[in-house]
C-alpha cells in the first residue's frame, strides 16, 4: 500500500484542540497521521555529526505507532523516559510489540542516495552478522534495497518513510521528492526488516539517540496515564 505524505489524514489531537504540527528542526510533522487507522507521534529526533565544534544535521525524524502499544510495555510503567531511554529491553517489546509501525525521514542536509543506502546497509548488515543471521536471502534483500535507493538524490525535504504493518514481518519504504514521482520498495525478508525498525527504534544502538529519548520520554508519559 502506497502512503504518501501528501494524502495522510491529519487527524484531530485526542483531546479535541486544533491540530498543531509538531516542529522538528523547522520541519513540521503533523501529531496524528491516519495509514490503515490513526497512529500518534511519539517521538521525534534528527541524525546528526560534529566536526570540530560544528554541527552538521543530516535527516529530521518522526516515529509514529499506534496509542495500543503502551499496552504492550506495561511492565516499564512509572519508569522515567532518561531510565527508558538507557534499556533496551524496553526498545526490543517496542520493536516486537504487534501493532503498526511508521517511521517518518526528511532530509535536512542533502546527500546522495547511494551513500544513505551505504549507511542502512552497513548498519543492517552489521546487525544481522552480530546475531549471526546474514545469510544468501538476507544478503539478497539488503541489496535490493540499496538499489532502490542507488538513482536518488536525497535533496533537503525529500521523505523517506517506513511502513511496518502490525502482523506482518515486512516493510514498505517510500521515498518522495519534489517534482518526483514516489517510489517504493517492499521488503518481505523478516531479518532484514527486524535490523531496520532497529536501525531508527533500537534503543542505545539506534540511529538517532534524540529520537530514542524522545520516544522513551513520551512512551513514559502515556504509561504513567
Amino acid at each position: 500500500m502506497a502512503i504518501k505524505f501528501d494524502d495522510l489524514n491529519v487527524m484531530e489531537i485526542s483531546k479535541g484542540v486544533s491540530t498543531e504540527m509538531v516542529m522538528v528542526d523547522e520541519i513540521p510533522f503533523p501529531p496524528q497521521i491516519t495509514t490503515t487507522k490513526p497512529l500518534s507521534l511519539f517521538g521525534h529526533g534528527i541524525t546528526d555529526i560534529e566536526i570540530h565544534f560544528l554541527q552538521i544535521k543530516f535527516t529530521a525524524i518522526g516515529v509514529y505507532l499506534e496509542p495500543q502499544v503502551v499496552g504492550h510495555l506495561q511492565q516499564w510503567k512509572g519508569k522515567p523516559g532518561n531510565v527508558l531511554a538507557e534499556d533496551d529491553d524496553f526498545f526490543e517489546a517496542l520493536i516486537n510489540a504487534p501493532v503498526e509501525k511508521f517511521v517518518r525521514v526528511v532530509v535536512i542536509k542533502e546527500i546522495k542516495g547511494s551513500q544513505y543506502g551505504v549507511q542502512l546497509e552497513s548498519a543492517v548488515r552489521d546487525r544481522l552478522a552480530a546475531d549471526d543471521k546474514y545469510e544468501e536471502e538476507e544478503e539478497e534483500a539488503l541489496e535490493k534495497v540499496v538499489e532502490f535507493f542507488q538513482s536518488k538524490y536525497l535533496k533537503k525535504d525529500s521523505v523517506i518513510t517506513y511502513h511496518f504493518p502490525a502482523n506482518s514481518a515486512t516493510a514498505e519504504i517510500a521515498f518522495s521528492s519534489e517534482g518526483k514521482e514516489e517510489a517504493k520498495i517492499k521488503v518481505e525478508n523478516a531479518n532484514v526488516v527486524e535490523m531496520i525498525k532497529k536501525w531508527y527504534l533500537g534503543g542505545t544502538r539506534g540511529v538517532s539517540a534524540t529520537t530514542i529519548s524522545c520516544l522513551a520520554n513520551g512512551l513514559s508519559a502515556e504509561l504513567c496515564k
